[in-house]
């Protein structure tokens, strides 16, 4: 495991990259991280996913290296520039997603991408942009559409883990994204019980809507081994 920096634009950023030991020319899954930036919580998936799942695991940054929340402000202040210019959103996934399918010992052909909270809503950009993967993961995602793309051609395959209770994504969003992706081969999993963040470890504040809740967590991750199972092989 390892941090790596990579640039777009002149500017630097710095993913973290994971491989299962001794092996070469392995599926690579692209992790997109929440509003706070590149933290602890994707490595933590990311180890998953090498150690569980037996992929390679990139966790891509879209704020630069260095670019970091501790706050709720800090975290908006990084998020919503984002959210409101996703051209300029996508191009820092594209980049991303080409430093991730040039780590060494990686099958390029073969690459998926999941996210987490506002990273979930990266990935969906990822599929509504056609970028180069197979399939996107979004969990506790934000379904706020691409602007930039009003009528968008998703070839890549959908899974949606979504927890029913989420503040910020409400049963009318999750009939919107489902108009949205009509036609394509998407699937979503609503856990009943489940707030946003549920499957971050730390998060617990569930007067705001979001916590942890460990069944979620498991049952959602079995979806997405059986997911990336299918599209990687």
């Amino acid at each position: 495991m390892s941090a790596v920096d990579y640039q777009i634009d002149g500017q630097t950023y710095e993913g973290w990259f994971v491989k299962p030991a001794g092996s070469s020319s392995l599926p690579v899954v692209v992790i997109a991280h929440a509003w706070g930036g590149l933290s602890a919580n994707e490595k933590q998936k990311a180890q998953i996913v090498a150690d569980e799942f037996g992929y390679a695991a990139f966790a891509i940054d879209v704020y630069g290296k260095g670019k970091r929340g501790t706050t709720q402000a800090e975290n908006e202040g990084l998020m919503y520039p984002l959210v409101g210019n996703r051209a300029e959103l996508q191009k820092r996934l594209a980049g991303g997603l080409a430093a991730a399918k040039a780590q060494p010992g990686v099958d390029a052909s073969k690459t998926a991408a999941i996210g987490f909270c506002f990273g979930g809503l990266c990935v969906l950009d990822m599929a509504r942009a056609g970028h180069d993967v197979l399939g996107v993961a979004s969990f506790h995602g934000l379904f706020r559409p691409a602007e930039n793309i009003p009528a968008p051609k998703i070839k890549a395959k959908v899974l949606i883990e979504h927890g029913w209770n989420d503040p910020m994504a409400k049963p009318d969003d999750v009939l919107a994204i489902a108009r949205e992706f009509a036609g394509t081969d998407w699937q979503l999993h609503a856990h009943g019980k489940a707030v946003h963040s549920f499957t971050t470890l730390e998060a617990n504040a569930p007067e705001a809507g979001s916590a942890y809740d460990a069944d979620a967590d498991r049952r959602s991750f079995a979806y997405l081994k059986t997911f990336l199972a299918e599209l990687l092989g």
